[in-house]
């Protein structure tokens, strides 16, 4: 189990963040949560990480609010400025854990996933990033200019991460000469949340699971 701790931004204000530790001289994760907020699944999702052997830093971006329905979720993503969170909070935890970690990545979620992209356009110091389900606007960051080893896991039933939208964010990638890992799912957008029984789909998690482990393992630690 973790425990909640604060680290500096990158202005030097702190954030709080739930910290789930694997021990000395191992990678490290900036975990970025659902618009839910870090909540009890990201958290677990966090331990996970941590027991698979990364180091995993989760900023809490919503400062203690958390969603109760999708409507509330929506209302405090829409109130996020995602440039800040990107330049300050998600920064500044890469360079936290950049401290005492042999190699930083970093993962999300639905708005996490969005984040996701957006550091790995942003946020120097990173090594690999993988992404749940989720895309930025153009404008917060192209996908084109990720020059990471990149992976993402998307949902043929999503009506937000369409496969069309999908297929254009490779395209980007490819036509800007990267070598994206996409993969697809016979699931619904939110398959990996195990906390939603209406969405989630095991098999899909599962298989999604094993293939961002193998990734970061690459990326990060060389095996």
């Amino acid at each position: 189990m973790g425990q909640m701790i604060e680290f500096p931004r990158s202005d030097g204000a702190l954030t709080s963040a739930y910290l789930a530790e694997a021990g000395p001289d191992r990678p490290g994760v900036v975990l970025i949560q659902e618009w839910w907020g870090l909540n009890e699944q990201i958290k677990s999702t966090a331990d996970r990480l941590a027991a698979a052997g990364f180091n995993t830093l989760t900023p809490d971006l919503f400062r203690g609010r958390l969603a109760a329905d999708a409507d509330e979720a929506s209302h405090l993503m829409a109130g996020l400025d995602f440039k800040d969170a990107v330049q300050q909070d998600i920064d500044g935890a890469v360079r936290w854990l950049a401290r005492s970690s042999t190699a930083v990545g970093v993962m999300g979620f639905c708005m996490g996933g969005a984040l996701t992209i957006a550091s790995a356009v942003h946020v120097p110091g990173l090594s690999a990033a993988v992404c749940f389900y989720g895309m930025p606007p153009l404008d917060v960051a192209d996908p084109a200019l990720i020059s990471i080893p990149f992976q993402g896991h998307f949902a043929t039933l999503d009506d937000w991460c369409t496969p069309e939208a999908v297929e254009n964010l490779a395209l980007r990638m490819r036509t800007a000469g990267r070598t994206p890992d996409i993969h697809h799912y016979p699931a619904q957008h939110a398959f990996f949340n195990e906390a939603r029984p209406e969405v989630f789909d095991a098999e899909s998690a599962e298989l999604a699971w094993q293939r961002a482990i193998g990734f970061l393992r690459q990326h990060l630690s060389g095996r």
